[in-house]
């Protein structure tokens, strides 16, 4: 990847890297999407629209995963903990937010 731009310290990294031929006859790297998928993503928790925490859950994890996740977090079952849930609001992949009273 660096070839394009320092081709003579590519080089002279490839062949201290052990190569015996020069890097620019070798082929360029091929693209492979499965390897740009993340297995978990970061999902931010609001109570009251204010963010309050993040929890970390799969890609493809449903509303009620994500719930779930963000009532076992610390830090928010302790500001849930005596208050009345008036609404949940999850968008799927990208925040839950808890409206209480």
């Amino acid at each position: 990847m660096l070839s394009p731009y320092a081709p003579h310290l590519a080089e002279e990294l490839w062949q201290q890297l052990g190569h015996a031929q020069t890097l620019a006859y070798e082929p360029w790297p091929e693209f492979d999407e499965a390897l740009l998928k993340e297995d978990t993503i970061e999902i931010p928790v609001q109570v009251n629209g204010k963010l309050r925490g993040r929890i970390v859950v799969a890609t493809g994890a449903d509303q009620a995963a994500m719930e779930a996740a963000a009532r076992a977090d610390e830090k928010i079952a302790d500001l849930l903990a005596g208050k009345t849930i008036v609404k949940t609001i999850i968008v799927p992949g990208k925040m839950v937010n808890f409206v209480v009273r």
